[in-house]
């Protein structure tokens, strides 16, 4: 299968090709793949991609911003396979898939994070190493700027990876690792009910001049879990919500993703001018 643009430089070629609904491209973006490829729903591929190898999966709500190069070395074979679950933001990284890279929901790959799984170069009968390896990554991670994730690593769910940091071995436990090789710098220890509410309060308030800002006059309450502004509400455990959403209502959503509060609807993420 086919699919171009060619007023965007788009060129997708692969035994099955699947978009989902409310995708966007960015220009010069080029697929070339064995076997299938999926964009699903409310996801954006951003500028100059270049995507090699068999099989490729992207979940819903994928942000990209551009730059992402897929393939490398051994790119050709049978476990050339990628898979990012949903709510994922990937940027200019590298993803070498001479063997299976597995990428769970809602993680973070920063600007110029890389993943290899291959290694070598002399000659394995003089003695020199060779490591042909996959990679998985578990939900809620997220890898710092510039940092390398090696052949055969195993990283547990909510770890994050401080920047320019080289994972060289399983990280099984969740905390915050960082440095050549990553070690554990704090193990993350959870807020008691209180400390969650006081901390949301908090984030409000501190969104209320920033409202103001952008002309914004909406009624926010605060009743934990629950958030309501205008006529939307939402849980900040579960990440559920209902409601009507407005422009108002986005710049909220907007600004307290940035304290890991992702709540995904089928509007965007948009702040007001």
């Amino acid at each position: 299968m086919k699919y171009t643009d060619k007023k965007k430089n788009i060129e997708i070629v692969a035994k099955n090709i699947e978009l989902g609904d409310n995708i966007q491209f960015g220009n010069n973006i080029s697929v070339s793949l064995k076997g299938n490829f999926l964009l699903n729903s409310n996801s954006r591929l951003g500028d100059n991609a270049h995507i090699r190898g068999n099989n490729v999966s992207f979940g819903k709500h994928l942000f990209n911003s551009s730059g992402l190069r897929i393939g490398g070395g051994g790119r050709n074979g049978p476990n050339a396979n990628l898979t990012i679950g949903d709510r994922c933001t990937i940027h200019n990284n590298f993803i070498n898939v001479c063997e299976s890279v597995e990428i769970g929901d809602d993680v973070g790959l920063s600007p110029e994070v890389s993943f290899l799984t291959h290694g070598y170069w002399q000659s394995v009968l003089e003695g020199y190493p060779a490591k042909f390896a996959g990679i998985k990554i578990g939900n809620g991670v997220i890898i710092g700027y510039r940092s390398l994730v090696m052949m055969g690593v195993e990283i547990a769910d909510n770890c994050v990876i401080g920047a320019q940091s080289v994972v060289t071995r399983h990280l099984t436990r969740n905390g915050i690792y960082a440095g050549s090789p990553a070690e554990l710098v704090k193990w993350i220890k959870p807020l008691t009910r209180q400390q969650r509410i006081d901390t949301l309060v908090e984030i409000i308030e501190s969104y209320r001049p920033i409202a103001e800002y952008h002309g914004i006059d909406s009624d926010i309450s605060v009743h934990y879990p629950f958030v309501r502004t205008n006529k939307f509400t939402f849980n900040v455990e579960t990440f559920a919500y209902f409601g009507e959403e407005d422009e108002d209502t986005d710049d909220l959503r907007d600004y307290i993703r940035k304290y890991g509060i992702r709540i995904y609807t089928e509007r965007p993420f948009k702040s007001k001018a």
